[in-house]
């Protein structure tokens, strides 16, 4: 994993399609190329200090859910090996190498399919609020960080620039109709129960994350990353104490000392120290080798 941190990739000659606040995307015609830089964003707003490797680590992790999860759904995953890459990339090979991924084309569902096993982050926000999350009435008396007596599908918008917010189910079923509403809440709980019985035997609870999917004719496919520590709550199972807020191998380590500074959360981000880079690093790598044995 390089130590050089890589924050933009331009590939002349190469058609660029998207710049999102991690990934760059480039369209390869019935394909894209998905490439993770080392940039963090929390809060919705893209920091100026990067992690340097991260973008390997949410691409190697993402392949090996990928690969883990396609009994449940297929996903737009073609290879993430830079030799199979089309010759049009050969030249960039060594920039590629490690954080990118060759992937099927797809019509995105403009939504975020968030699930939670757990009781945390704005989840437990609304909850001391209202009792309840994106409308899900829950037990009186809950913890933060509690397990939920059941996985509940709570979904938010998908912002490019600016903040998401969590939505009800009823007001997805109007956006995208109750068919495909109930196929993407019954896939996204699929997927995260076999993803956290897996993340538990190997010493990691996994309290939420996030699923994206997009449309080939009329199959609905997982895309984006999946089950990374960007887009999940990763916590040690041997330290996990309900009541409080976790340790964790996520960035919510960032976003714990972002709040610290009194920062209104509104661009620009402040700087991170070298100390705080340092330890998101090391917690990335180990949800990588805990997750992957690699």
């Amino acid at each position: 994993m390089g130590t050089n941190a890589v924050t933009s990739i331009d590939l002349e000659g190469v058609k660029f399609f998207k710049r999102g606040k991690v990934r760059e995307i480039y369209d390869l015609d019935d394909k894209l190329l998905i490439i993770s830089s080392d940039r963090i964003s929390c809060f919705d707003v893209i920091l100026p200090t990067p992690i340097p490797g991260k973008g390997e680590v949410l691409t190697k992790v993402s392949e090996f859910w990928f690969n883990f999860t396609s009994d449940i759904i297929p996903n737009h995953l073609i290879t993430a090996s830079v030799e199979e890459f089309p010759q049009v990339l050969a030249k960039y090979k060594d920039v590629l190498q490690g954080r990118s991924m060759l992937v099927k084309k797809t019509e995105p569902i403009p939504l975020e399919c968030v699930v939670r096993g757990y009781l945390s982050g704005s989840g437990w926000k609304d909850y001391k609020k209202t009792g309840s999350i994106c409308g899900i009435k829950l037990p009186e008396g809950l913890r933060e960080s509690d397990k939920l007596p059941e996985v509940i599908f709570t979904p938010s918008t998908k912002a490019d620039i600016g903040h998401d917010e969590n939505i009800s189910q009823e007001y997805v079923e109007k956006q995208i109709g109750k068919e495909t509403t109930d196929k993407l809440k019954e896939v996204s709980i699929a997927l995260y129960k076999k993803a956290r019985g897996y993340a538990e035997k190997n010493g990691i609870i996994i309290a939420d994350t996030k699923f994206e999917f997009g449309k080939i004719g009329d199959e609905i496919i997982l895309i984006d990353e999946v089950l990374t520590p960007d887009s999940s709550r990763f916590w040690p199972l041997d330290q996990y104490a309900p009541g409080k807020g976790q340790p964790s191998f996520d960035k919510q380590f960032v976003r714990d000392y972002l709040e610290t500074l009194g920062w209104d959360k509104i661009p620009p981000g402040p700087e991170l120290p070298d100390e705080i880079v340092a330890k998101t690093k090391d917690k990335y790598l180990q949800a990588l080798k805990i997750l992957t044995k690699s």
